[in-house]
């Protein structure tokens, strides 16, 4: 039985953005659901979405590292990692291993202060599965986490926080700003990822105790959404959750918000750091709380868009930096209002203060026109609609909504907030909070450059890890867990059967082409009244004088900086009315103009589009800014050890007289020499309809599309552009390791890889199919399972082909521990040798099952639409080639198998790069058995400790 059902339309009447009462329209926005309660307490939310043979499970739990207490911090992150490994009744490897076999997206999850949550898009036949999936992980989980497990699990929690925090440039500031802000026995003092002492210290019982308290039902929000039957769904439901006991009496936690009695200025030396970074946090209230909203709209207007004050001062009047941001971060309990100003180089972070000062005293005279906050209301519309375009982000929504508030329909509320919003709301909630209040101030600074910090600033007190051989403790994670079942009033150890076979349909592709000689290629999908539409110009970084690099990435900035008629303010405001987006950017072998608009605002959006694209305004003073910007990035890459192996490996790949690997902003030398009339000569020789495709997905048909773009057909001319070809080299003959030293870096960044295949090769589908059990496929992979789940040597670790038109790389990426840079090497090196002879009957059966059931969920959303336009135009495929795929999948053989990876993943003909800490690990390396390594840099000065 349920204790209350509810069903519920959600309907939401938003009023367009205009000063005068007689002018407002209103538009009904809804999402229809049922809530039903269970008698253990547990809240199920169903949402019916026929659109797609898919149904999205979301397990969300209310505990977050708000319920944890000071010295066992990071439980509930812990928790989000174990969950997904074993349970009583799917085994060992759980639901990674069952994901995988269902065609899933892959089982994921998140922990934030205040809850955490599990979720994955599945074919429509796997619900009955899914449901007792998740019971399981409720119920049935708790006796097989062991002391092994845990153990192993801490090793991959502490490499994400290398990765995510101490292996990052700035990746501490959070620690300081939660320190200093939150008093010590305050939730929110201590990170949600928790520290590397308290996660070593955590034991079994402590581990347990959390689970029990936390995990049951009364405090979880199951949500189905998609492709669903109601009543069955129910069934189920009933008969794989009821008999879960509910638990203890959840207590509400209590607001409080931060606490700074008085403005703190504290400094850091980012080992990581290569610019200035200031940022200034204020107290300020919980999410849902009413000043929340106008804080929304304040941080929003002084630091978004050309005419925003931060902006004004700070980049265009002193020229500190390229951007400013400012944002309103709120969680249950309390907020806080964030100023992230990062500087140029050597810039005086008191000279920043300055003109953040100053930019608020203009703000204080001035406010916040009506035309402005019009403007940023006025993009709602279109946000909803978007987080609608998957049933996940549906179920998230309303999982998140029932967590925090108990009503899935809280949306209604939160949008009529908004939209109810004032001038004098948003000059309020400045005035009490920011204007003249206390603050935390972090400097992130350089090291060795602590003159750039804050005057009077006190250096904050960060706990940095040491590279110690052999620290980390041991364990077997292959040892199986002994345990007394839980007793349950049926046989759950049996997975449920498939449903009925879900009916996949190929998405209707429409083609055109304009006399001009732009093809065009659609869909026609009408759940929701948007249209997403990109155009294409072949070319990009490829078309770039070697001299000149950089060129491509500017011409693309500068085409978003205002038009022939609009300054970059007017087109910023002409956009944000229509409560649209467009975006310029280039990549190695295109510059692209991606947009996305309401339906009925399309044909002005295109205006607007048409006009950047043949009116640009060539403003001198925007090129400035957006070559700073463009060596601030270049700057800051030096110092990124991720970037600094992206930058290695590709000029490892293709050698440094290849275009293709150059970093696609350039050098810093190379964007200085740039002048604007390379960027109008690169235009006027190369951005031509003739090499340009549009894509376009939405609420729109065929005849509409074409209709519009009557007037960049008449007025854009084609120009013949030949577009150079650079082949790849052919694989090296034997393996040598690389080694590029970055001082005490906490993680050694791995780049193992070789030119490989394009994409039109015919062995390229069949390779990423060979692929999916070696790295391919996220837990079910090899890589995987033995790094990770076996080892604890990393966070994360995948393989991948990535071809183009040309031939492009097969490549293995991961980020491990400094302290088994060798050992992690050498697992790879041995999963290669032995990955073709190993390779069984139950490895293809996996590989075939998701790579056939996962083509349910291919086309759910409009970017995936988008994605699959872009294959058939670019690679001339069949608009039904995933059809084609399925038979390669199905044909596929152990023989064939063994063929392509015996031919394209031979470890002995591949380059293997390390990018970490060479004073401990570069002669290691000797012992992977390729020789010395060959170091790239000159050895760095040691970092203090």
């Amino acid at each position: 039985m349920t204790k209350n059902i509810l069903l519920v339309c959600l309907s939401v009447f938003i009023l367009s953005c205009t000063s005068t009462s007689k002018d407002k329209k209103e538009v009904a926005l809804k999402i229809d659901y049922e809530k039903i309660t269970l008698d253990n307490g547990l809240d199920v939310i169903f949402h019916v979405d026929k659109s797609d043979p898919v149904v999205a499970v979301e397990l969300m739990v209310h505990v977050g590292s708000a319920r944890e207490i000071e010295g066992r911090t990071g439980f509930a992150h812990l928790f989000e990692h174990l969950l997904f490994l074993e349970s009583e009744n799917l085994g060992k490897g759980g639901l990674d291993k069952m994901s995988a076999r269902i065609g899933g997206s892959g089982a994921n999850g998140s922990t934030s202060r205040d809850r955490t949550n599990y979720l994955q898009t599945v074919p429509s036949d796997a619900l009955e599965k899914m449901i007792w999936a998740e019971a399981d992980k409720l119920g049935w989980f708790i006796n097989t986490v062991t002391d092994p497990v845990l153990a192993k699990e801490k090793q991959v929690v502490k490499n994400e926080k290398r990765q995510s925090v101490d292996n990052r440039p700035y990746g501490h500031r959070q620690y300081v700003i939660g320190k200093n802000l939150y008093p010590k026995d305050h939730p929110y003092n201590w990170q949600v990822i928790g520290s590397l002492e308290d996660l070593q210290n955590a034991t079994l019982d402590d581990v347990k105790n959390f689970f029990k308290k936390w995990y049951v039902p009364n405090n979880a929000t199951l949500v189905l959404s998609g492709d669903i039957d109601v009543t069955k769904a129910k069934e189920w439901v009933h008969k794989y959750f009821d008999e879960i006991p509910r638990g203890g009496e959840i207590t509400p936690v209590q607001k409080r918000p931060g606490i700074v009695n008085e403005t703190k200025h504290l400094f850091y030396e980012d080992n990581f750091a290569r610019l200035p970074e200031l940022t200034l946090t204020w107290p300020t209230v919980e999410q849902y709380h009413k000043d929340s909203y106008a804080l929304d709209i304040l941080t929003e207007y002084l630091t978004v868009g050309k005419k925003a004050p931060l902006n004004k001062v700070l980049v265009d009047d002193l020229k500190l930096t390229s951007g400013t941001t400012m944002f309103n971060f709120t969680s249950e309990i309390a907020g806080q209002v964030q100023l992230v100003v990062r500087a140029f180089n050597n810039t005086k972070l008191d000279e920043v203060k300055t003109g953040i000062d100053k930019a608020f005293t203009d703000f204080e005279q001035n406010g916040i026109p009506q035309k402005d906050l019009d403007r940023i209301k006025a993009g709602l519309e279109t946000d909803f609609y978007s987080s609608l375009s998957s049933v996940l982000g549906k179920g998230s929504r309303l999982a998140s909504y029932n967590t925090y508030t108990g009503d899935p329909g809280y949306v209604t509320k939160e949008l009529n907030e908004t939209l109810a919003v004032t001038t004098e709301d948003v000059m309020n909630v400045f005035n009490k909070y920011i204007k003249g209040k206390n603050f935390i101030a972090t400097s992130f600074v350089p090291r060795g450059d602590q003159a750039l910090a804050l005057t009077n600033s006190e250096e904050a007190k960060i706990a940095e890890e040491k590279i110690v051989m052999g620290a980390e403790e041991s364990f077997d994670a292959s040892i199986a867990a002994e345990y007394e079942k839980t007793p349950s009033s049926f046989d759950r150890s049996v997975e449920p059967e498939y449903g009925k076979s879900p009916e996949i349909k190929t998405p209707n592709v429409w083609q055109d082409k304009l006399d001009n000689g732009i093809k065009i290629f659609g869909i026609q999908n009408s759940e929701v009244p948007l249209v997403e539409f990109n155009f294409v110009i072949e070319g990009g970084q490829l078309l770039e004088d070697m001299n000149k690099l950089g060129v491509a990435n500017l011409t693309a900035g500068l085409l978003e900086k205002g038009t022939k008629n609009k300054t970059v303010s007017e087109l910023e405001d002409a956009l944000a009315q229509l409560g649209a987006s467009v975006f310029v950017f280039a990549t190695k072998n295109n510059i692209r103009i991606s947009g996305t608009t309401l339906t009925r605002n399309y044909e002005a959006t295109l205006a607007l589009v048409k006009e950047m694209l043949l009116e640009p305004r060539w403003d001198e003073t925007e090129f400035d800014l957006l070559k700073k910007r463009a060596i601030t990035n270049l700057r800051q890459q030096e110092a990124s050890p991720r970037s600094i192996a992206a930058n290695q490996y590709n000029t490892l790949l293709y050698g440094k007289d290849n275009i293709r690997s150059k970093n696609i902003l350039g050098t810093i030398a190379s964007v200085e020499a740039i002048t604007i009339d390379d960027i109008k000569n690169y235009y006027n020789n190369y951005i031509s309809p003739s090499v340009t495709t549009m894509h376009v997905v939405g609420d729109i048909d065929q005849s509409s599309i074409v209709s519009s773009l009557k007037e960049i057909n008449d007025g854009w001319k084609a120009k013949e552009v030949t577009i150079p070809s650079f082949p790849t080299p052919e694989p090296p003959k034997k393996s040598t390791v690389y080694f590029y030293d970055v001082p005490n870096a906490k993680q050694s960044q791995l780049r193992f890889g070789t030119p490989a295949l394009a994409f039109n090769d015919k062995d390229y589908y069949p390779a990423t199919v060979m692929n999916y059990i070696l790295g391919g496929g996220g837990f079910a992979s090899q890589l995987t399972q033995q790094l990770r789940e076996g080892k604890g040597y990393t966070y994360g670790v995948r393989s991948r082909f990535s071809g183009n038109k040309e031939k492009g790389a097969f490549t293995i990426s991961s980020g491990v521990r400094s302290n088994v840079t060798l050992e992690a090497s050498q697992l790879v090196k041995q999963i290669l040798e032995n990955y073709a002879k190993n390779y069984n009957e139950k490895d293809l059966a996996t590989t075939k099952g998701f790579l056939i059931k996962s083509n349910a969920r291919a086309f759910e959303t409009m970017n995936a639409k988008l994605r699959m336009l872009e294959n058939i135009s670019t690679y001339n495929l069949s608009p039904d080639y995933v059809k084609g795929r399925e038979k390669i999948v199905s044909e596929m053989t152990i023989p064939r198998i063994q063929e392509l990876a015996n031919q394209y993943v031979d470890p002995n003909k591949m380059i293997w790069l390390v990018v970490g800490d060479a004073e401990t690990q570069l002669k290691r390396m000797k012992d992977l058995g390729f020789g010395e390594p060959v170091l790239l840099n000159k050895l760095q000065e040691k970092v203090k400790q």
